[in-house]
């Protein structure tokens, strides 16, 4: 039997009161999976998303890395994607600033204004906007050197608050998979070509166990935010195709799981480099995944899956030009901790 999250996970300073003002009700979320609305004209000016610079939102160290597949990349910092039966496109200004355009599509009502006040809300809460980077920064900056080196160069990678339907359906297509081609096989246009192989029955078994839970599948994953990681973990382990690093991706993504941490092979090599260098040498089991999700929470507190997600877009190669030549990781850094341990286990060996 689920039990009801005991502790909450405290808050963070939110950003403005105008932030605050989130949709608190499950049924303004209706995900809609795969859709590709037709854009009617004329579409809604460009305006400014509140008062918010590159610090506490970056679009392309936010959307292209691994979170979501869904949105497009429609200019060179410009976004476009689906929000409930909105199609919004999202645009980094050089100045830092976010503006944003609402479409008019064949879903939108007579009146644009309307629409405009509900794709508003929809868009605070799907960018996570009550909570603080400069904050978190801050905080994670002084918990660990290597987060710190590369905070100048991330600012604004902010971790999303999806619909947990569409979330878990992006993710059940990503297992073994490269993030290009998890954005190909998510798109209504391309859906049928990419072809999703051994894929298609855990889809197909998904639905059928979602459709079978009571109040319907949508409604049963909105429920598991009130719960806590362990028992959201257990019940997401129960849908067909879903593995550790796929609920974890599902919690923290969507799920307010902000310490949820998903390790992969990326993030173990991660994890050996900064955070537990004495892991260097072993393989990754579900044992020593569960290990290194534990160290960076000891690290990182409750939000260490957003520190995580830094680390991991740190080690992207598109996000690496961000980046001075010495914060790449290469073989030489590689070469050196393995040669600290070494030395480590040495005079452990001799104590």
């Amino acid at each position: 039997m689920l039990r009801r999250r005991q502790t909450p996970i405290p808050p963070i300073q939110k950003l403005s009161k105008s932030s605050s003002s989130l949709p608190s009700s499950s049924k303004t979320r209706r995900p809609l999976l795969f859709l590709k609305p037709t854009v009617s004209s004329p579409d809604g000016e460009w305006k400014p998303l509140l008062n918010m610079g590159i610090s506490e939102l970056s679009l392309p160290l936010t959307f292209p890395t691994g979170q979501t597949f869904t949105w497009k990349q429609t200019a060179s910092t410009q976004f476009t994607g689906v929000l409930n039966s909105h199609l919004l496109s999202l645009r980094q200004l050089q100045d830092g600033s976010i503006s944003y355009l609402l479409h008019r599509t064949c879903f939108s009502s007579p009146s644009l204004s309307k629409d405009e006040a509900f794709a508003m809300d929809s868009l605070k809460d799907f960018m996570n906007l009550q909570v603080s980077l400069g904050e978190l920064w801050a905080e994670f900056s002084e918990a660990d050197s290597r987060f710190a080196e590369l905070a100048p160069h991330m600012s604004g990678a902010r971790v999303l608050r999806q619909d947990p339907l569409e979330c878990l359906f992006q993710f059940l297509c990503s297992s073994n998979n490269n993030i290009p081609r998890i954005t190909q096989m998510v798109s209504e246009e391309e859906l049928r070509k990419a072809g999703f192989g051994y894929r298609a029955k855990y889809i197909v078994d998904a639905v059928a166990v979602l459709q079978s839970k009571p109040g319907g599948g949508a409604e049963w994953l909105l429920s598991l935010r009130t719960l806590e990681l362990q028992e959201v973990t257990d019940a997401l382990l129960g849908l067909p195709g879903v593995g550790p690093k796929v609920a974890a991706c599902v919690a923290l993504f969507s799920l307010d799981q902000h310490h949820a941490i998903p390790v992969d092979t990326h993030v173990w090599q991660i994890a050996k480099r900064y955070i537990s260098p004495e892991l260097e040498g072993a393989t990754l089991t579900p044992k020593l995944s569960r290990h290194v999700a534990e160290a960076f929470v000891m690290k990182f507190g409750k939000y260490a899956g957003w520190a995580q997600t830094v680390l991991f877009i740190g080690e992207l190669s598109s996000q690496k030009a961000l980046l001075p030549v010495h914060l790449h990781c290469d073989k030489a850094t590689e070469a050196s901790s393995k040669k600290l341990v070494t030395s480590k286990n040495k005079r452990k060996s001799r104590a």
